[in-house]
């Protein structure tokens, strides 16, 4: 199962701080802006998508680690 978030990455900063959280999860996170999609945990992959757009990121877990992991990146929800 996986749940589909909006998120905002629009500075430097926000993106180290975001790649350092998603890597402490060994579930799969992806982000994906148009037709790009790359793997959340690659700062190199998150700098080539159009970070200046709202960024699809998708999470693949559920129930009670789903919630954590949503939690635990909520700052960087962009809806």
């Amino acid at each position: 199962m996986s749940k589909d978030v909006k998120v905002k990455l629009d500075t430097i900063d926000k993106i180290k701080d975001f790649v350092h959280k998603v890597t402490q999860f060994p579930e799969d996170i992806e982000l994906a802006v148009d037709n790009y999609i790359v793997d959340a945990k690659s700062i190199l992959g998150i700098f080539s998508l159009d970070v200046n757009k709202p960024l699809n990121m998708r999470v693949h877990s559920e129930g009670k680690r789903l919630s954590l992991i949503l939690s635990e990146l909520e700052e960087f929800r962009g809806d």
